[in-house]
């Protein structure tokens, strides 16, 4: 039996909100909704959830703003899957900057949202086996804590991000297709649109931001490999 999760939804839209309720309580889970962004951030500063379903815009809190305090204030790595209508690129990499996890646009269908948060918590849950440390450069991964650190410097990342990390940095020097990477995140459910690409930004971002040496590399037409010089 698959192990029920408990999910803040935080959706002003009452008739989404609901219908996202009803069917998550259908399947098994411990739904709990908020109607902004306010009140979401109270609720996950009082409660355990296993993730948070956020819409973008929303009155009194906005998601992206309610998103930054979660991750800043709280300290919170809680995953977060985002919803709305705003499907261009620059908006995507806006979430993915702020904190989010995944990335769903509106008309949401069910069932996926049902699966990308099981697949997003089973990730941010997961023990790793025989924890220990990888390390590639001056990039040290320790699979135990799920610290990252570059030079010494703590490196933000989101499960989805430490994911992409950890098998960049196993298969260093080694080229890593997209088809793989993109496997390894949605299973057989991989977006139309290029989340991958939006989600390697932001883990070079995080991975090389300030460092001299440049780690993460593109390959074109291929993949990414971690370590070496820029192609």
């Amino acid at each position: 039996m698959k192990q029920p999760l408990s999910v803040l939804i935080i959706e002003d839209n009452a008739a989404l909100a609901a219908n996202i309720y009803d069917y998550l309580e259908a399947c098994g889970h411990h739904p709990d909704a908020a109607p902004d962004g306010e009140s979401g951030l109270g609720l996950l500063a009082l409660n355990r959830y296993d993730a948070v379903v956020l819409d973008w815009m929303m009155p009194r809190m906005d998601g992206m703003t309610m998103l930054a305090r979660l991750r800043r204030e709280l300290k919170s790595r809680i995953p977060v899957l985002v919803i709305t209508a705003r499907d261009q690129l620059e908006h995507k990499l806006e979430g993915f900057t702020t904190g989010a996890d995944d990335y769903v646009v509106k008309p949401v269908a069910l069932p996926e949202l049902e699966i990308r948060l099981r697949v997003l918590a089973a990730r941010a849950g997961a023990a790793p086996a025989g924890a220990q440390v990888l390390e590639v450069a001056d990039l040290r991964f320790d699979l135990g804590t799920l610290q990252v650190t570059r030079g010494g410097r703590q490196v933000a990342m989101t499960p989805v991000r430490r994911q992409l990390l950890e098998l960049l940095m196993r298969r260093s020097p080694g080229l890593v297709r997209r088809e793989e990477l993109e496997t390894l995140i949605w299973n057989d459910r991989v977006p139309d649109n290029d989340v991958l690409r939006s989600h390697m930004h932001m883990l070079r971002k995080a991975v090389d931001g300030g460092a001299e040496r440049k780690l993460v590399v593109t390959v074109a037409g291929s993949g990414y490999r971690l370590g070496g010089a820029d192609e």
